[in-house]
């Protein structure tokens, strides 16, 4: 009792010790929601770093060592709640881990036996155990955190190497918890850490190097008897799905659909568990629903175009129209067979169509229809895409940002119906982009939320690289308004030109300004990343492959200015290039204000930025 005494409230020296922690926490967190992008606020802020580092020398003499140790992991937890990750790796984690280990930490995650000795020299029962396992959790998460605000794009091929060490550590420390029941909360906590990463890594085209992180959290999910129960069986399918998408981004197919339907197994067996218990309700029967789902896509992704490879056929395949529909009713084609065979809900069928259709490997842009070197597979994907557009033509869009879709529930997600217009784009289904477009854009109009006017304004741009990108086809009419640096520009045609004679669209085109699509792709984007409302500015990568777009069209011409040296001002005048250099002023604006130049070490970005420069010395000169 005096022991606990000595650090119950009204002793002064544990009063005088959190006062101060209370002091500095908090003027960190003010630092933190202020920014720190002026001088002072670095001074300010090393400043708190310094005073921190000073009230951990000055107290930990004075306290009980047990109590020293639950406040430094504790205030590590609350750093790193307001993202100050590295005052929590190096001021708190790492210190209370220095007890353990002088050296290098990581020298000691390398060998199963070297880390227990290490940290866990009395066991797992001694009462320091639960929080030395916390403490290097914390830690390994916060050094991903740290990575992701100095580069999180993975380009430098450190920063990959840090957050595959991450996971490895993730990995050793689930594997020493994992016997522990006991620690079945910690095993959860580490896999949501592990997928959280491994997605991130999944997106930069790391699959391979992540697939044997994700099985591991699976096993651990299945090895974990706590977490065996119906509860955490939505996570664990979760997880299953994130296998299988590894599998397919590795192109190993068959692998992924083997994998979900392991998964389907495992979820059979745990529902029969639940009815041997007699216990049924409506929750847990959405939950093995939803479960059941997820693998049920994953399987639908392999088996819609492997069932019709086995197809024996040799009539060839027409591409499927939309528009044109011979057969008005459901099923009107096997991909739709296999749908509804597959599916009970319109829903449900939409997501399956929309993970069928998904690849890794393709960009948004530039659009490219499928390599037509498998006649049936061309034919599957037209298919898809015409049944995406018959339920997004017959159902109404939901708000909730829902990727898997509830059971039982008919409304698409506006995210997956946004999903379904940019993917009809990529695969140049212009019918289809046309029409779901129209569909859509009425849906986004009429929201309110940030999210939905930054889907409704990539969308936009989207039409507007249409015929930049496709200029065979299509033909456009546009108009810009009076005030380019405040609004948008807008799009006055989006259906396609109906022409009865190639010759008179030819003639059409010969007066039209070459510049004029670019003059309104370019004014458009800028005054999108130039609204003070971070929220709806269009993601980076697409701002990125609109200024590609840009430089890439005027990139010949803009050369040649360059090239005039003395006779700059006369070549822009003969040429009337004035628009070109026009549009690369517009584009190092565009580069400047959305910082996709200081986000991301591309060439072009240098090579625009010279280029203009050196425009704008032979200007001078002339």
């Amino acid at each position: 009792a005096a022991f606990f005494g000595a650090v119950a409230r009204g002793n002064p020296v544990v009063d005088s010790f959190e006062g101060e922690l209370r002091r500095v926490l908090g003027d960190l967190r003010r630092l933190r929601g202020a920014g720190e992008a002026k001088p002072p606020q670095h001074d300010r802020h090393r400043h708190g770093a310094n005073t921190l580092f000073n009230i951990w020398i000055k107290y930990k003499p004075r306290l009980p060592e047990w109590y020293y140790n639950e406040r430094l992991v504790k205030v590590g937890d609350t750093l790193a709640q307001i993202k100050e990750y590295k005052l929590a790796v190096l001021q708190c984690y790492g210190r209370y881990l220095q007890q353990f280990v002088s050296g290098n930490l990581d020298d000691v995650m390398e060998d199963v036996h070297c880390f227990k000795s290490t940290f866990f020299p009395n066991g797992f029962r001694d009462k320091n155990a639960m929080l030395t396992f916390r403490a290097l959790q914390a830690r390994s998460v916060c050094i991903y955190q740290m990575v992701c605000s100095s580069d999180r794009n993975l380009q430098n091929q450190e920063s990959l190497q840090t957050c595959l060490n991450v996971l490895t550590s993730l990995r050793l420390i689930m594997q020493v918890a994992l016997p522990q029941e006991n620690l079945c909360w910690f095993i959860y906590n580490g896999t949501i850490h592990i997928y959280t990463i491994c997605r991130h890594l999944m997106m930069m085209g790391q699959s391979a190097k992540v697939l044997e992180y994700l099985l591991w959290a699976s096993v651990c999910m299945e090895s974990s008897i706590p977490l065996l129960s119906v509860h955490y069986l939505t996570w664990r399918a979760t997880l299953y799905t994130a296998v299988s998408q590894c599998y397919f981004d590795c192109q190993a197919g068959i692998h992924g659909e083997i994998f979900a339907r392991r998964g389907l197994i495992k979820i059979d067996e745990l529902k029969q568990l639940e009815n041997d218990s007699s216990r049924e309700y409506t929750e847990t029967q959405k939950i093995f629903r939803e479960a059941t789902l997820k693998m049920a896509v994953m399987i639908f992704k392999r088996s819609v175009y492997e069932s019709r490879k086995k197809l024996k056929s040799s009539r060839h395949e027409s591409k499927a129209n939309p528009r044109k529909a011979v057969n008005p009713s459901w099923p009107r084609n096997p991909t739709e067979q296999l749908l509804v065979e597959m599916f009970d809900c319109a829903a449900a069928q939409f997501l399956a169509i929309l993970e069928a259709l998904s690849d890794s490997s393709r960009n948004l842009l530039p659009p490219h229809p499928p390599v037509p070197d498998e006649i049936k597979i061309c034919t599957v994907i037209s298919e898809l895409f015409s049944a995406g557009l018959e339920i997004l033509s017959g159902n109404s869009f939901k708000k909730e940002n829902t990727f898997v879709i509830t059971a039982g529930e008919e409304g698409i997600s506006g995210d997956a119906a946004v999903k379904f217009v940019k993917l009809a784009f990529s695969y140049e289904e212009w019918d289809v982009f046309d029409s779901a477009l129209e569909l859509v854009v009425i849906f986004l109009q009429a929201q309110d939320d940030p999210r939905w006017k930054k889907a409704e304004i990539e969308l936009k741009l989207l039409t507007l690289m249409q015929p930049l990108v496709f200029p065979e086809k299509f033909g456009r009419s546009f108009s810009v308004s009076n005030d380019n640096s405040k609004e948008a520009s807008t799009l006055q045609g989006s259906e396609k030109t109906q022409t009865t004679s190639s010759e008179c669209c030819s003639e059409s085109l010969k007066h039209e300004d070459p510049f004029h699509d670019l003059m309104i792709l370019a004014t458009t984007m800028l005054s999108c990343v130039s609204t003070s409302e971070q929220d709806v500015h269009p993601d980076k990568e697409l701002i990125v492959d609109v200024v590609m777009c840009l430089w890439q069209k005027c990139k010949t011409d803009l050369q040649q200015i360059q090239t005039s040296g003395s006779d700059c001002l006369e070549y822009i005048h003969k040429h009337k290039a004035y628009q070109c250099v026009h549009i690369i002023w517009i584009i190092n604006e565009i580069i400047e204000k959305s910082r996709i130049g200081i986000a991301d070490t591309n060439v072009m970005f240098v090579e625009i930025i010279l280029c203009l420069s050196a425009i704008l010395e032979n200007v001078a000169d002339s």
